[in-house]
């Protein structure tokens, strides 16, 4: 499947009349359109005025980019490699997705680009409520932090649990809360090149895993369930 990105000049405004006839508006995601047909399928992806098309038929990424250029005037940045913080590498092998430059300006702006490195992303055991601690005199740099740190899950699964955790306590940040996010950076800085590698010879079999925590939430002492597809 071949992925390019398109970027409008001159500060144009798109809307969905500049489509070709035949793509659908995703309800969970009103940005993304496809247009599926019996031999091919070919995705588009709106943000702002970058516009990411793929598809496995390079025809029908010629006839939108061809429909897009009559009404604006566009810049052709060829195949994807960056994209919102994402970044994508090729090989016949697969492809690799990862948010290296994303992770390290998160650990510059924390000041955590010189921190220790720690193993694990959350202490063992801990339990994190919404008495303990102080409250931060300024909330907004943890809603800041654990807000990238959402976006980061992106490409690290592994972070999911962590920032699951942290993302509970963005109405009263404590002193623990800020400690809990600060180690999941020093976590990350082992290893901010780490993503996620989608196989070209996958034979697409879903595994799926699940765990449960009987009673383990602290505040409301109901069970915690998780899973991971």
């Amino acid at each position: 499947m071949d992925a390019e990105i398109l970027a409008l000049e001159d500060n144009a405004t798109w809307t969905l009349e500049h489509l070709p006839p035949g793509f659908i508006q995703s309800q969970a995601n009103h940005s993304l359109f496809t247009l599926i047909t019996h031999a091919s399928i070919t995705i588009v992806l709106v943000y702002v005025d970058d516009i990411l098309v793929a598809g496995n038929d390079t025809s029908q990424i010629d006839v939108f980019k061809s429909i897009l250029s009559t009404n604006f005037k566009t810049k052709d940045l060829s195949f994807l490699k960056y994209f919102l913080g994402l970044e994508v590498a090729y090989s016949q092998k697969g492809i690799f997705l990862n948010q290296r430059k994303y992770t390290l300006d998160i650990l510059t702006d924390s000041g955590q680009l010189g921190a220790q490195t720690a193993h694990f992303p959350m202490e063992q055991n801990l339990k994190l409520t919404d008495c303990d601690g102080s409250l931060l005199t300024d909330p907004s740099a943890y809603r800041r932090l654990v807000g990238c740190l959402i976006y980061l899950t992106i490409t690290h699964p592994d972070i999911v649990f962590a920032v699951n955790i942290l993302s509970q306590f963005m109405h009263a940040p404590r002193d623990p809360h800020m400690q809990a996010a600060i180690r999941v950076l020093r976590y990350l800085k082992g290893s901010p090149g780490q993503g996620i590698f989608f196989s070209s010879s996958s034979n697409l079999h879903v595994t799926a895993y699940t765990d449960s925590n009987w009673a383990n939430c602290p505040t409301t002492r109901r069970s915690t369930t998780g899973f991971f597809i």
